[in-house]
């Protein structure tokens, strides 16, 4: 199994594993691969709250790079 996600990218965490109304914004720090789940994500958010769960519980944050020229 090969996750869409790598150590380092910032996603966005469902509110249905944080309990907030919104989804709030994470940074990856673990992959696992779990014989009965799945791929499992670890994602600690800016307050340093880790929250983890099944990969489609996320969403990639898409960070725009602004061209200046």
């Amino acid at each position: 199994m090969k996750s869409k996600y790598k150590v380092g990218d910032r996603v966005l965490v469902s509110p249905q594993i944080t309990g907030e109304k919104d989804w709030i914004e994470a940074t990856v720090f673990e992959i696992e691969k779990n014989p009965f789940v799945g791929i499992v994500v670890n994602v600690k958010t800016d307050n340093g709250i880790i929250f983890f769960e099944k990969e489609d519980m996320f969403k990639v944050l898409n960070q725009q790079v602004l061209c200046t020229q």
